[in-house]
C-alpha cells in the first residue's frame, strides 16, 4: 500500500490547518494511502490515525535546526509527502530550507494557507514559496493561486472541505459549565487571540447586542498584554475559556463572531453555517470570496438587523436553511475529497 505521510510545524485538535490536514488525510486514506505524521510538536488533544514522529527541529519555536538525518529517515519510506504550510510561510526559516533541501526532487505536494507577503511582518521575505519540478502546489483559495502565478508558481485551488453532517454538541452542560442561562446571548469567538482576529470589533458588536462575549482560544504571537487591555475594558461580560468541542461551541452558542481582518480562508463562518448559527464576518479578501459562492453573512456593522433576526426566530431561520445548503454544497468534505483525488490522478501519483 503506497504511503503518504503529512509534514508540519506543529499539529493540533483545533487549529485551522491540523483541521484542514486531518480532513485531506481522511480522503487520502480513502484513495489507497496509508497516512503517517511528522511535525515539530503534536498539542494535547492530537488523535488523528497514524504514526506520528516528532522532529524537535521543525517546530516553531525551536533553537536549532531539524536534524537532516532525522528528518530523511523520517521521510524515508515515504512515497508522497504533503507539506502543510512548512514551506510557505516563514515561521522557521532554518525548517523550511532544511525540508526543501530533501524533498528535492521527491513528489511532494506543497499546501500553501499563509504565504509571507499576505502577513504584514514577512512581507519583505522572498525566500518562500519554495519550488522545485517534482512537486505540485495547491492553494486554499484563488486570491492565493493568483498571487502565487504572479511570482511564477503554478497551483490549483481546493477549498477547505467540511463534515456536511457535523455531531451534536451538548448545549446546556456547556452553557451551565460557562455559568450562562439558556436565556441570555451567548456570542461565540472561535479563534485564539491574535490583532487579526479584530477582539475589539467583537467586544463591540456583542455589547450593542447585550449579550455576553466568549472568546476561546489562547492570546498567541505576543499579543496577551493587548489582549488582557481589550478584555478589561469591555463594556459586555467576558468569557475566556475552551471548550471541549467544536460541536460545544456552535451548540451553547446563539450568535458566531468572526470579524477578522485577515484570513486565509475562515474555518468558523462555514461551520456556523453548518451547525445553522448566525454569524458576522468582517469583510477581509477571502471572505468576500467565499460570499461569492452564495453565503449571506451579517457584516458587523449589521447589529440593528442581527438583533431583528436573533428576535424573531422564524425570520431567522431562512437565512439559516440557505447557508446550511451552500455550505453542504460548495464545500463538503466529499466535494474537496473529489478535486484532490483528480489533483493526485493528474500529478500520477495514484496508488
Amino acid at each position: 500500500m503506497p504511503t503518504c505521510t503529512f509534514l508540519s510545524f506543529r499539529f493540533g485538535p483545533t487549529d485551522g490547518v491540523s483541521v484542514v490536514a486531518r480532513n485531506w488525510a481522511r480522503m487520502l486514506t480513502k484513495q489507497g494511502f496509508t497516512v503517517s505524521w511528522v511535525a515539530g510538536a503534536f498539542e494535547p488533544g492530537w488523535d488523528a490515525p497514524g504514526r506520528t514522529t516528532v522532529v524537535a527541529g521543525l517546530n516553531i519555536n525551536a533553537t536549532a535546526p531539524p536534524d537532516p538525518n532525522q528528518l530523511e529517515s523520517a521521510l524515508a519510506d515515504q512515497d508522497l509527502v504533503v507539506v502543510e504550510n512548512l514551506l510557505s510561510i516563514p515561521l522557521n526559516l532554518a525548517a523550511s530550507r532544511t525540508v526543501a533541501s530533501l524533498l528535492n526532487g521527491r513528489p511532494a505536494l506543497i499546501h500553501h494557507h499563509d504565504p509571507p507577503w499576505q502577513r504584514k511582518r514577512f512581507a519583505h521575505l522572498t525566500e518562500l514559496p519554495a519550488d522545485d519540478p517534482a512537486w505540485r502546489h495547491v492553494t486554499i483559495n484563488d486570491l492565493t493561486k493568483k498571487e502565487m502565478a504572479e511570482r511564477g508558481i503554478y497551483a490549483e485551488t481546493i477549498y477547505n472541505g467540511f463534515d456536511p453532517n457535523p455531531p451534536t454538541g451538548n448545549r446546556l452542560t456547556t452553557r451551565r459549565r460557562l455559568g450562562v442561562d439558556d436565556h441570555t446571548l451567548l456570542v461565540a469567538h472561535p479563534v485564539r487571540a491574535i490583532e487579526r482576529k479584530n477582539i475589539t470589533q467583537a467586544l463591540e458588536v456583542t455589547t450593542a447586542l447585550g449579550g455576553i462575549y466568549w472568546l476561546l482560544g489562547p492570546a498567541e504571537d505576543g499579543y496577551g498584554p493587548q489582549l488582557a487591555t481589550e478584555l478589561a475594558a469591555a463594556r459586555c461580560p467576558v468569557i475566556h475559556a475552551p471548550a471541549a468541542n467544536r460541536a460545544d461551541i456552535y451548540a451553547a452558542a446563539d450568535l458566531v463572531a468572526f470579524p477578522s481582518t485577515w484570513e486565509g480562508f475562515g474555518n468558523p463562518p462555514v461551520e456556523a453555517a453548518l451547525y445553522r448559527k448566525p454569524v458576522f464576518v468582517g469583510h477581509y479578501p477571502v471572505a468576500d470570496e467565499l460570499r461569492g459562492l452564495g453565503f449571506h453573512w451579517f457584516a458587523p456593522q449589521d447589529t440593528d438587523a442581527m438583533a431583528e433576526r436573533l428576535d424573531d426566530p422564524s425570520g431567522l431561520a431562512p437565512l439559516l436553511d440557505h447557508n446550511q445548503q451552500v455550505a453542504k454544497n460548495e464545500l463538503s468534505i466529499e466535494r474537496m475529497g473529489r478535486r484532490l483525488e483528480n489533483f493526485i490522478v493528474e500529478a500520477g501519483w495514484r496508488p
